[in-house]
């Protein structure tokens, strides 16, 4: 058993980096405001886009290389335009992980202490972390974070489950005015995350080979179970944000922050003082994970895809990448608080329309001649993703028209 755990590790970290804001905030919301009717959106957007995903380890598993080394063998203009989605996000992103993880640290440990301090604790702590223990420690922590978060959120259910007195309806909704729309698709877009994760995950497989040597099999058994993970913990959220608010006539605030401070203060007010510890610590367990696997994830990429463009290695590169994430980050949460949310949609609609992009580029590299034979998908499995490309093309033009 032991030896079997010992050889999970970049599955978990994908339901480290994508379980976050889509989960505490949306599938919550998704709860509250629709009950159970939106469960079809939530596992038609797990369905169409698992293969997507699951080609990240994949590829690397089958050929040892991340990829971006697959990326760069189809076409540089791939790599380039990847580096620069990427450059263009990370920042924001991390940035709008890290000012929710710091209100709910704010919430949970009841400090007058201002939110861009805990940003900066939260940074720093992350940032240690990684630079002193890099990927073993990492791999080692995010096992125990996850199995923390995943044991809270469960309890938190039983909870909100046994308190709820209410009749349960599981008839699924298709929702038809222009805010339930617009929310439909945010939902969707980013469940369980952005495609680029999967670049992340063939990253952390190939630094899991160097450590633990795994079979194709065992690799994707490992990712399976992180995306099981993703997925039950999505519909955890969305079971507390029924039992509890559903039908309550409780409203929420727009911002992310005063979002998840309220969320935890709601949670405690209908389910009892005795679980607000649960609920804050399974609340902030969850963004923790987030803040701690972005900021490892985006600088690994963009060391990999610099040295791969510049053609040469990097001694200190990761150093360089982390430190000017870190130092971005708390840049723009000092001096641009409040344009964030404007660049938090910009970077979103970029990740958002970026989707088809890498589902179509994970597709053509893992079936071309850059994949072992042996190693490539099956018909079944390259049907749905077929499947998955026209609904996320599909979806970016909804998207588009709905926006603008």
């Amino acid at each position: 058993m032991f030896k079997f755990i010992k050889k999970l590790g970049p599955g978990l970290l994908f339901a480290g980096a994508a379980i976050g804001v889509s989960h505490l905030v949306q599938s919550t919301k998704a709860g509250a405001d629709f009950g159970f009717g939106l469960v079809w959106a939530l596992l038609l957007a797990h369905f169409c886009k698992y293969p997507f995903f699951q080609f990240g380890p994949r590829y690397a598993a089958a050929t040892g290389e991340s990829l971006l080394e697959g990326y760069q063998k189809m076409s540089k203009n791939a790599l380039r335009a990847y580096f620069v989605l990427t450059f263009a996000t990370m920042f924001t992103i991390q940035a709008a992980v890290t000012i929710v993880t710091a209100g709910l640290a704010a919430n949970l440990f009841g400090s007058d202490t201002s939110i861009f301090i805990w940003s900066l604790l939260v940074t720093a702590v992350a940032f240690l972390l990684l630079t002193l223990g890099k990927y073993k420690l990492l791999d080692n922590l995010i096992k125990y974070i996850v199995l923390v978060l995943a044991l809270t959120t469960f309890i938190a259910v039983s909870i909100a489950f046994k308190n709820h007195t209410q009749t349960i309806h599981f008839r699924q909704i298709i929702p038809q005015g222009a805010l339930e729309i617009g929310f439909l698709i945010a939902f969707m877009g980013w469940m369980p995350g952005p495609l680029d994760i999967s670049v992340w995950q063939s990253l952390w497989t190939v630094e899991k080979q160097k450590e633990t040597k795994t079979t194709l099999k065992q690799t994707l058994l490992d990712f399976n179970i992180g995306y099981a993970a993703t997925l039950s913990i999505g519909l955890c959220f969305v079971a507390l944000g029924c039992f509890v608010f559903y039908g309550s006539g409780d409203t929420f605030e727009g911002g992310a922050v005063k979002f998840s401070q309220q969320l935890v203060s709601m949670y405690t007010k209908n389910l009892g003082p005795s679980s607000y510890w649960i609920i804050a610590f399974a609340a902030l367990t969850t963004m923790f994970s987030t803040s701690l696997t972005t900021l490892d994830a985006s600088p690994r990429s963009m060391l990999k895809a610099t040295e791969l463009l510049g053609k040469r290695n990097y001694k200190y590169g990761y150093w360089f990448w982390i430190s000017f994430l870190a130092i971005g980050t708390l840049c723009i949460l000092l001096f641009f608080k409040s344009e964030m949310a404007w660049l938090i949609k910009i970077a979103t609609i970029l990740s958002f329309l970026s989707a088809p992009f890498y589902a179509i580029l994970n597709l053509s590299l893992i079936c071309s001649k850059h994949t072992p034979i042996e190693a490539r998908p099956s018909r079944f499995l390259i049907s749905i993703s077929v499947l998955g490309i026209v609904f996320l093309i599909g979806f970016g033009i909804w998207f588009v028209v709905s926006r603008f």
